[in-house]
């Protein structure tokens, strides 16, 4: 199989498993707000076929992934690329302050979408004799079962089992359409449902009614963030390849249950009574596969918030988090168990509350039509600044779109759409917190200009006994000696034969790693930097390992924070749980010594 082709069908299982299993629950929960009227099935088809190219076609496909210089995709994308382009800081502060909610929204998404696809595939099991009249706790238990071992799984990575996943995608998504196809050739009415203005014609008839249902409609498109999310893992063509062959599937299999629902109108659980309809002998493989379906999509999301997650850490916006690397050869494969075991209870929590998918349903796509939408102002903003007007009006017309589908959203927040916004004001509020806390800091400590530094520097050293041996000191930036450094050098007189500032850049690009010397300060003291990318997984001790660096010992900063302000406790509290910067980047225990500096924020 050619490489392009094996990266096409990665793409299906990686990227497209959201939004490939919304179609077992996203038409029965548009039709428990509306009659299975001819005209209804129409419109709400209509609807779906023009959201998947608008939301999903428009803004990501095209406009959002031809953004990134080396193919990165993902909402600190987007922010790491605007902010160099803009010039006032009131509009880099609301360009992060929006990155902060995308950020939070999609991680408040991400708790939904394997409870939803979960539990609407296990569902399916109530059209089955043998599963009939069983009280609603054993579909709940099932579905809880499958969630548990998913996120068990998570801890030995998903590198053996991942090369699986777009094979079954691929035949799911092929059963998808093939399904659909059968039926509409049955019922070619449906294919009316193709040009919009049944679309346009449902909204305009139904009034507030068509309003409504735009946040159940909506289900169709989440998922559809992945596109651009994944991109830097996968590449933009193999992506758009799959994208073509998932959105023929997916119409094929939304028009299928329409004209199913044309001659079926008082179905209820419109997918599986199609399924059971045409395949009745193949039921339950074909459950099975919709089982093994909604679990690789919820697999896409848990690797796409790890995924988020790291990067946030990298760019100073997340507390630093243990993270292990599952995989010596994709560098991408990471797992981080304390995100990994705070979705766990909150999935098992919110199976346990809703009950239903059609209840879970009401607590989604809130988030991610939140994250659409910030997503289509970023991309106005952008190709405004680039004086790209055919992409600018193209961005300006999603922006309008997502905005009605925001609107209609707002209608789930008494109803469970709560839900999500609870989750997503954790990481809203610990991001807040921490990166607030974190500038508070870095003005208490007041570290040393370089110049004042080199000048106590070449003070102190004549005066003092050197120590033999290499010593390694880590700072953000050689402008500014942080006030650890001080006190080892200037307070207690700590100086080694060679003493080694390592400089470590995150850079606004997203791949790439140089490390280097590049200038003597002075006597004994040699600068080391070392410049990567927002997503690269960074191995310290082995860049340092490759030159000449063998370090006696390791300092690095402890802070003692003393405060009374009840936020910045908070902070202290984060800050003491979580690693410190040796600690994360997992350097040698035994050469690590941690000077303890006190300050008042």
């Amino acid at each position: 199989m050619k490489p392009i082709i094996k990266d096409v069908v990665k793409s299906l299982g990686v990227v497209f498993g959201d939004i490939g299993t919304s179609p077992i629950y996203t038409f029965s929960v548009a039709f428990t707000l509306a009659a299975a009227t001819t005209a209804n099935i129409l419109g709400i088809s209509s609807l779906i076929i023009w959201t998947l190219i608008s939301l999903v076609g428009v803004q990501y496909a095209w406009l959002a992934m031809s953004i990134g210089d080396k193919g990165e995709g993902g909402t600190i994308v987007l922010k790491e690329f605007l902010v160099p382009l803009l010039r006032s800081s009131s509009h880099i502060t609301f360009v992060t302050f929006l990155s902060f909610l995308g950020i939070s929204f999609f991680i408040g998404d991400g708790v939904i979408t394997p409870a939803i696809s979960v539990l609407s595939a296990v569902e399916g099991l109530e059209l089955i004799t043998l599963f009939q009249g069983l009280p609603r706790e054993f579909f709940i238990l099932i579905a809880c079962i499958i969630t548990i071992v998913l996120f068990i799984f998570q801890k030995w990575g998903t590198e053996r089992v991942s090369a699986m996943f777009g094979p079954i995608m691929l035949i799911w998504f092929i059963f998808l359409g093939t399904s659909g196809f059968l039926l509409v050739l049955k019922h070619p009415l449906i294919l009316k449902a193709v040009n919009p203005i049944y679309a346009f014609y449902f909204l305009t008839q139904n009034g507030f009614l068509g309003f409504l249902l735009l946040s159940k409609v909506i289900l169709c498109a989440t998922g559809g963030e992945a596109l651009y999310a994944d991109m830097g893992h996968l590449g933009r063509k193999p992506i758009i390849y799959a994208w073509h062959i998932a959105f023929v599937c997916l119409c094929l299999t939304y028009l299928g249950q329409g004209a199913f629902l044309l001659t079926n109108p008082h179905a209820h659980n419109i997918f599986y009574e199609m399924v059971l309809s045409q395949f009745s002998y193949f039921y339950v493989p074909l459950l099975l596969l919709s089982i093994v379906a909604t679990v690789i999509a919820s697999q896409a999301m848990i690797s796409g918030i790890f995924s988020i997650v790291y990067q946030g850490i990298m760019t100073h916006i997340l507390p630093r988090l243990q993270v292990e690397y599952t995989s010596m050869k994709f560098r991408s494969s990471i797992y981080i168990p304390f995100i990994n075991w705070s979705l766990l209870s909150l999935v098992l929590l919110a199976i346990a509350k809703f009950k239903y998918s059609h209840n879970l349903a009401n607590a989604y796509g809130l988030a991610a039509s939140g994250t659409m939408t910030i997503t289509a102002v970023l991309l106005v903003w952008i190709f405004s600044i680039k004086k790209d007007f055919i992409k600018l009006a193209a961005s300006c017309s999603v922006l309008c779109i997502n905005l009605l589908y925001l609107a209609s959203n707002t209608y789930k927040i008494p109803y469970g759409g709560y839900w999500s916004l609870v989750i997503a004001s954790i990481p809203f509020t610990i991001i807040l917190i921490y990166t607030g806390g974190q500038r508070k800091l870095y003005k208490s400590l007041k570290p040393l200009s370089l110049n004042l530094f080199l000048e106590k520097y070449n003070q102190v050293l004549p005066a003092i006994n050197v120590i033999k041996g290499q010593a390694v000191f880590f700072v953000k930036s050689i402008k500014h000696m942080p006030t650890y450094i001080d006190y080892t050098m200037f307070v207690n007189n700590i100086i080694y034969e060679e003493n080694i500032i390592v400089a470590v850049t995150i850079q606004e690009k997203a791949f790439g790693v140089t490390g280097k010397f590049t200038e003597n300060l002075a006597p004994r003291l040699r600068v080391f930097e070392i410049k990567a990318g927002y997503m690269e997984i960074l191995n310290l001790e082995k860049i340092l390992n490759s030159t000449d660096i063998q370090p006696k010992v390791i300092f690095y900063g402890v802070e003692d924070i003393i405060t009374k302000n009840i936020f910045w406790k908070i902070f202290t509290v984060i800050k003491k749980l979580t690693p410190s910067f040796v600690q994360f980047y997992k350097l040698p225990a035994d050469k690590l010594h941690g000077v303890t500096v006190r300050v008042e924020i």
